[in-house]
C-alpha cells in the first residue's frame, strides 16, 4: 500500500516548514533586538533544562562554535533572519550561545564624521 502524497511534501524540494512553524509564531527574540553583524559563538553542547532542542537550534550551535556572524549563519543555514533571531534568542536564554556585538555597532555614530563623508561626496 503506497502512501498519500502530503501537501508538506515537495518531491524536488523535501519537506517544506514554514518559518512561522520553526519560530511557533513568534516574531521577536528572547531577551531583546541584536544587531546583524554580532558574532555567535557556541557555549555549551548540552539540550538545556527547559526541553530538547529543534533540528534548526542544533545546527545553529553546530556551525557557532567558531564566531560566525548573524547573517553569515542564516545564509550557512539557508533560514532567514527573522527565523535566525528568534532562534538565537532560544539559544541565549537557554545559555547555549553568547552574542557579542562590535563595538560600532552598539555606538552611536558621530555626527561629525557623517556631516564630513557627505561634504567629501559632495566635492567630488
Amino acid at each position: 500500500m503506497q502512501a498519500e502524497p502530503h501537501d508538506w511534501l515537495d518531491n524536488d524540494a523535501g519537506p517544506v516548514v514554514r518559518p512561522y512553524a520553526m519560530t511557533q509564531g513568534r516574531v521577536a527574540p528572547e531577551g531583546g533586538e541584536f544587531d546583524l553583524v554580532a558574532f555567535v559563538v557556541a557555549t555549551a553542547g548540552e539540550d538545556p533544562e527547559g526541553g530538547p532542542l529543534h533540528p534548526e537550534h542544533h545546527a545553529i550551535v553546530a556551525a557557532s562554535w567558531e564566531p560566525i556572524s548573524v547573517v553569515e549563519l542564516a545564509s550557512a543555514l539557508d533560514l532567514s533572519i527573522g527565523v535566525i533571531r528568534v532562534l538565537l534568542g532560544d539559544l541565549r536564554s537557554a545559555g547555549l550561545i553568547s552574542l557579542y556585538e562590535p563595538p560600532a555597532a552598539s555606538q552611536p555614530h558621530d555626527v561629525d564624521v557623517l556631516k564630513a563623508v557627505v561634504n567629501g561626496l559632495r566635492a567630488l
